[in-house]
């Protein structure tokens, strides 16, 4: 990937295709083609961010397939492992049109296992395939100032990080292949346990007489306080719906992840059993739309509070 200068044209950089223009990938995309370089993108449900990018100069292509024949590096942003091996491995999939060269990186929470899968049988035809899980919200993918936890040699990590760094501000090299989704499923069980935490706290609390804004007073600037605490909080007291953008339903996704991963390498997991049912009957119950901070509520509702009394 060779650098630009102000007189050369973007053309001298890789061509970068992009799968998921969604409420994270829609941001990360914009930044990428903000900063030159080449950008293709395919449409899934809605249209208007690719809308929009095709106004900031990105080209649209209607499969997998077309993306890898027109790119250098893929970025990939979606739900899960299902979704990320439909688009490598389908009809019309990233590996039908993929070249000697082709690097992959996948931004998506999946299973570790799936990651080191796909990364051999790609490895077989000259494809590179890295692991690159995010953390922050969408604020930040739009602002261009995400975490990064990325898996994969250091090699192939110095080649492809022009186009991690267009969406990211910190970028940790946390191992080989499939370390980075092993760190974002840990990584998600420690914040969707604060939420569980949290609103199960508001409840008793709430209970006892101690209402969501004398709790707030408490906890925020204390030792217990941090970002995450911030945003699900924001909600809370000034309910603020976009305050975290992370569905229940993905956070149950990612709670499984976290279960599967603990059985398959033998490790006792109560307190993640614990959190995955917080998920699991949020969902069940049809609240699976609604994000984390709205866990709340939920709890709340469930305990016969409402915490806006």
């Amino acid at each position: 990937m060779s650098k630009t200068t102000s007189g050369r044209a973007s053309m001298t950089k890789a061509r970068v295709g992009f799968i998921g223009v969604g409420l994270m990938g829609h941001g990360m995309a914009k930044n990428i083609v903000e900063k030159g370089f080449p950008l293709t993108v395919m449409a899934y449900r809605n249209r208007k961010p690719v809308e929009d990018l095709i106004g900031r100069g990105a080209k649209e292509v209607s499969s997998a397939k077309a993306i890898a024949e027109a790119s250098d590096i893929v970025v990939l942003c979606v739900t899960g492992s299902p979704q990320v091996e439909a688009i490598v491995n389908g009809p019309d999939g990233l590996r039908a049109g993929a070249h000697k060269g082709l690097t992959i990186i996948d931004c998506s929470t999946s299973e570790p296992t799936l990651t080191r899968k796909l990364a051999g049988e790609l490895a077989e035809i000259g494809v590179t395939f890295l692991d690159a899980p995010l953390s922050r919200t969408p604020k930040e993918a739009w602002e261009g100032t995400l975490d990064v936890m990325a898996g994969g040699s250091e090699a192939d990590l110095a080649r492809v990080r022009p186009v991690i760094e267009c969406f990211a501000g910190r970028i940790v090299h946390v191992g080989p292949t499939g370390a980075g989704h092993t760190m974002k499923i840990v990584n998600n069980f420690v914040s969707m346990g604060y939420a569980a935490l949290y609103a199960e706290a508001l409840a008793v609390a709430k209970a006892n007489g101690v209402a969501p804004k004398a709790m707030n007073a408490v906890l925020s600037g204390g030792r217990m306080d941090c970002g995450f605490y911030q945003t699900f909080f924001k909600y809370v007291i000034e309910r603020d719906e976009n305050a975290h953008r992370f569905t229940l339903a993905n956070a149950h996704k990612d709670m499984r992840y976290c279960a599967a991963m603990a059985e398959a390498s033998g490790i006792a997991n109560p307190m993640g059993a614990a959190v995955r049912n917080y998920y699991a009957m949020a969902e069940a119950q049809g609240m699976g739309g609604k994000y984390v901070p709205m866990l709340s509520d939920v709890v709340a509702s469930w305990n016969g509070l409402n915490l806006l009394d």
